[in-house]
């Protein structure tokens, strides 16, 4: 696979005399440490609603941050000016706040250390999205709209393309100097049906993945126009389809529902940060708390969660974190058992670790970095288990496909998830679709019920663009890889008669 070149226009920028400038200015002002980063971030969305173009909008963004530790605290100055000047008055700026903020520390801030680089990291993909012509993306779209139109039983369908190149430069007063630059897309349709007898409808949207690629990953990679033949289809029986009866039943779901519930229950709950309490302004603390690591059972035995910012092609994927810390894959969970957290650099410190695994991210120039979530992944079976052999297993259950509504406490503990498609299963047999499906429990419970896992052929890295944290509110990328789960006995509600 090629890798694409380092965007010539971020190159031109004076990276090198703009960190030199604020750096030193920091270092003779007393800073002890000072890491200085200068960003240009590319987005486009592209949407269209039937047979129409409905938005197009391109955002591009360029500016610098700089971040310093004086006299045990932090402070941060950002500018969009990119000059040497602009960089030296920012850096005394930054000093200042750190000043200000200083007598507010219950403790000093303290950072494990890393290791100097001087790297150049590049995403994999082989066809900027950027370099292709908006016309072909548009022609994409509309082909995509047709098709699912094309079928009597729809009567609405939206569809959208998002973009994104991201180029940072970091380096630090201990001398690293790092140039990175990756690319992520995403494409998806929504169709929507009406029973114009009932008012009642239903909407259903391709399980098309977010990945780290390029425009290959909308052209080779999910089948876009298969699912746009199937859903109408698949629309049609479900508006008809029975309501589910409330009650406990085994489980068999889809890569496409479950990384949202691994998102939710698993990535939230093992930031460190809000274990520890740091974090409690979007989504809350966390259940798993520290003096639990290596104690707590959060699933059964065959449960093995591993966080990485390394593996190809994922939204968290990138070769150094924006605390300069190189990319790395550790385990979260290891037979059901809790063992690790997701870190940034202070917060290593506060439990004694030696480094950090590489868990900084700011989503812009203007924000500070904060612990955000890597790539959290439910490892597949080594088994070679297949859909098959898991839906066989159940004599009584549903099977669920993509995701829809959900919602969890701030404790990342209670929670419920709905999807897309229910599938009644009988004796091992895929019999109907079911409606109003929603799965409850609370996370121990859940995942202690997984009795058994996919193997690598039912693997799928799924994702999301925007996952909220912080105050001011930043959103990061992240990935979500794991195979089918199996779970038993999981306590399944009727959504239309809770709402």
């Amino acid at each position: 696979m090629r890798q694409g070149d380092i965007d010539p226009e971020f190159l031109s920028l004076g990276l090198e005399k703009l960190a030199d400038a604020g750096l030193s200015r920091a270092k003779n002002l007393g800073a002890t440490h000072a890491e200085f980063r200068v960003e240009r971030r590319k987005s486009q969305v592209i949407a269209a609603r039937d047979r129409n173009l409905e938005r197009m909008q391109n955002v591009d963004q360029v500016g610098f941050g700089l971040r310093v530790i004086f006299d045990g605290g932090w402070g941060f100055a950002s500018d969009i000016d990119l000059s040497p000047e602009s960089a030296r008055i920012a850096a005394e700026n930054a000093v200042a706040v750190a000043k200000q903020f200083r007598t507010l520390n219950s403790e000093p801030v303290e950072l494990v250390p890393e290791p100097v680089y001087d790297d150049i990291h590049i995403s994999s993909y082989d066809t900027n999205p950027f370099e292709v012509d908006d016309s072909t993306k548009i022609d994409h779209l509309l082909s995509l709209n047709e098709k699912v139109l094309s079928s009597s039983k729809i009567d609405f369908v939206d569809s959208a393309i998002l973009q994104v190149q991201e180029n940072k430069f970091f380096a630090t007063l201990d001398g690293s100097r790092i140039t990175q630059q990756r690319i992520r897309v995403n494409s998806d349709f929504t169709a929507t049906k009406v029973d114009k007898s009932s008012g009642a409808f239903e909407t259903m949207s391709s399980t098309s993945p977010p990945l780290g690629k390029g425009w290959e990953g909308i052209t080779n990679g999910h089948d876009y126009f298969l699912d746009a033949e199937r859903i109408p289809e698949l629309l049609e029986e479900k508006i008809k389809a029975k309501s589910v009866e409330p009650g406990r039943y085994d489980l068999v779901i889809h890569p496409s529902n479950l990384w949202l519930t691994i998102h939710e229950s698993i990535g939230h709950s093992t930031e460190l940060d809000r274990a520890l309490g740091y974090e409690a302004t979007l989504a809350g603390t966390s259940f798993a708390t520290i003096d639990k690591l290596g104690k707590l059972q959060i699933g059964s035995e065959v449960m093995h969660v591993t966080g990485d910012r390394v593996v190809e092609h994922g939204l968290s994927t990138v070769g150094y974190d924006d605390e300069g810390v190189k990319a790395q894959q550790w385990d979260i969970i290891r037979d059901g058992v809790l063992v690790g957290y997701q870190l940034n650099r202070q917060m290593a410190s506060k439990i004694g670790q030696e480094r950090s695994n590489g868990c900084a991210y700011a989503d812009s120039p203007s924000n500070v970095p904060i612990q955000r979530m890597p790539n959290v992944t439910l490892q597949p079976s080594p088994k070679a288990t297949s859909l098959e052999d898991l839906i066989g297993g159940v004599e009584r259950g549903i099977y669920i496909v993509g995701n829809k509504s959900w919602s969890i406490d701030q404790q990342r503990y209670n929670f419920q998830f709905s999807g897309q498609q229910f599938w009644e299963i009988k004796g091992g047999k895929l019999v109907s679709q079911l409606n109003d499906v929603a799965y409850q429990g609370n996370t121990i419970e859940f995942w202690n019920s997984m009795e058994a896992v996919g193997g690598k052929d039912t693997f799928i890295l799924f994702g999301t663009f925007q996952c909220g944290k912080g105050l001011p509110g930043q959103v990061a990328p992240a990935s979500h890889g794991c195979p089918a789960g199996l779970f038993r006995s999981v306590n399944v509600l009727n959504s239309a008669q809770e709402g």
